[in-house]
C-alpha cells in the first residue's frame, strides 16, 4: 500500500526508540523506502547498525560529517522524502521544532524540510501534560504538523498514564492514511477565506473583530494536504501561511471580495473569514482629533457580502459553497436562516459568545448545517475541525 513512497524516519531519544525498529520493518513490508536519521540521544537506545540493517540504507547521524554532507546533505535528506516521521518524538525535539532550532542533523533537516511531518510523541506523563509541551504541540499543529498518539499505559519510569509512543501498527496506519488522504482532492481547486477584515476610520483606527484566522488557515492547510490546489484569501492575521497554499493578503471586505472572485472557478469555496458587516463611508485622510471631548460622527455603510456573492456567481459558482456563522445566541436557528439567505450549500455554525474561547482560541464546537439537517460535532481542536470538514468536502465532491 506504500509502494514507491519514501519515508525519512527521525529517531530521537527515549526508551520507545526500540519500537522504531519494528516500525521500519512494517514500513518496508508495506513497500516504502525508509531512510533514517538517528540523534545522539536516540543512539543511546538503538544503534545505527540496527537501523541500517532493517532499512537497507545508510543511517545519518552527524550534521558536520564531511562524507555525509558531500554525499547527501541535510537539505536533500528532507527534500527527497515524501513524508518525514519523527518516532519517537521526545519533548526535546518537539521544542526544537517549535522554536526553529537547528543544532543537530535531525533538527536542521526538519527546519529545511518542505515536506509533511508526522510526529509520534513519547515521554513521561507529567512531561506530556506540561504547559510548555502542549504549547509546542499547538504551535506545530498550527503549522500543519500531524500527530499520532501518544497512548496511555505503563511506562519505563514505573508510572502509568498518557505519554506512551503509539504502537508501530498505529503509526503505519497513520502513514497509510496520510498518503491515501493526499489523493482525496487531487485535481481539485479550493478557495478559503480567513481572518478578519479591517475597515479604516482614519489612518490610525479601524473597525474589526476578534477573529484570529486560526480556523480558516487550518481548513486551507487540510484541503491542501488532501491534494487540492488551494488559494487562501486572508485578512490581517498573525497566523503563519499554511504549507502548500497560495496566500493572497487583503485588508478590507472589498479587497477580499475582489480576491475571492478572482480565484474562481474552483470546486469548493469555504468562507471562514469574519468579514466586517459595515465600513465608514468616508474614512478620514488624517487622524481624527478630539473635539472638546466629543466623539466623532462616523457614518457607516454595509460591506459587500463575500459568501453570498460566491454562492451567486452563476456559471463560476463552485460545486460546493461552505459558509461560517459565528453566533452568540440561537446558534443553530440563526445558522439555518443564514444558509437560506446566503444561498450556500453548507453552514458551519459556532458559538463565539464570551467565555467560549472560540475567537483566538485553539478549540471549537461547531454544527454542520446542510439540506440534510444539522450535525452536532463534539468539541475539538480547530485542526481537528478542519480535518473533519476537509474529509466531508472530499466525500461530497467524490459523490458529485
Amino acid at each position: 500500500m506504500l509502494a514507491g513512497k519514501r519515508v525519512l524516519l527521525i529517531v530521537s531519544g527515549g526508551i520507545a526508540a526500540y519500537k522504531s525498529l519494528e516500525l521500519i520493518r512494517r514500513l518496508r513490508e508495506a513497500g516504502a523506502a525508509v531512510r533514517c536519521v538517528l540523534t545522539r540521544a536516540g543512539a543511546e537506545f538503538v544503534t545505527p547498525l540496527s537501523l541500517a540493517a532493517l532499512s537497507e540504507d545508510k543511517v545519518y547521524t552527524e550534521l558536520f560529517s564531511l562524507t555525509d554532507e558531500s554525499e547527501m546533505g541535510h537539505i536533500r535528506l528532507s527534500r527527497e522524502a515524501d513524508l518525514i516521521v519523527v518516532a519517537p518524538a521526545s519533548a526535546d525535539i518537539l521544542a526544537k521544532m517549535a522554536l526553529g532550532r537547528a543544532d543537530d542533523l535531525a533538527s536542521t533537516a526538519l527546519l529545511a524540510a518542505d515536506k509533511p511531518v508526522l510526529v509520534a510523541p513519547a515521554m513521561n506523563l507529567r512531561m506530556w501534560h506540561h504547559a510548555a509541551v502542549q504549547a509546542n504541540l499547538a504551535t506545530l499543529e498550527g503549522r500543519g504538523v500531524r500527530r499520532v498518539g501518544p497512548g496511555e499505559g505503563p511506562m519505563a519510569c514505573g508510572e502509568h498514564g498518557l505519554g506512551r509512543m503509539a504502537e508501530p501498527d498505529e503509526i503505519l496506519a497513520a502513514v497509510a492514511a496520510f498518503f491515501a488522504e493526499g489523493a482525496a482532492l487531487a485535481g481539485r481547486r479550493a478557495l478559503v477565506t480567513s481572518g478578519p477584515t479591517h475597515e479604516a476610520i482614519d489612518p490610525v483606527r479601524y473597525i474589526a473583530n476578534r477573529s484570529s484566522g486560526r480556523q480558516g488557515h487550518a481548513i486551507a492547510a487540510a484541503l491542501a494536504r488532501r491534494g487540492a490546489a488551494t488559494v487562501l484569501v486572508s485578512g490581517p492575521t498573525a497566523e503563519p501561511d499554511p504549507p502548500g497554499v497560495t496566500v493572497r493578503r487583503v485588508e478590507t471586505a472589498d479587497e477580499m471580495l475582489a480576491a475571492a472572485l478572482g480565484a474562481l472557478p474552483v470546486d469548493v469555496a469555504v468562507c471562514a473569514a469574519a468579514v466586517s458587516d459595515w465600513k465608514p463611508t468616508a474614512p478620514a485622510a488624517r487622524k481624527l482629533k478630539k473635539d472638546g471631548g466629543r466623539p466623532p460622527r462616523i457614518e457607516l455603510a454595509p460591506n459587500p457580502d463575500v459568501l453570498a456573492a460566491i454562492a451567486a456567481a452563476g456559471n463560476r459558482r463552485p460545486r460546493l459553497v461552505v459558509g461560517f456563522a459565528a453566533e452568540t445566541e440561537n446558534v443553530v436557528a440563526n445558522a439555518i436562516a443564514k444558509r437560506a439567505a446566503k444561498g450556500c450549500d453548507w453552514i458551519v455554525a459556532n458559538d463565539v459568545s464570551p467565555g467560549t474561547g472560540t475567537f483566538g482560541g485553539a478549540r471549537n464546537t461547531v454544527h454542520l448545517i446542510s439540506a440534510a439537517g444539522v450535525e452536532d460535532w463534539p468539541t475539538m481542536t480547530k485542526q481537528e475541525v478542519a480535518d473533519r470538514l476537509a474529509a466531508r468536502i472530499a466525500g461530497r465532491l467524490a459523490e458529485a
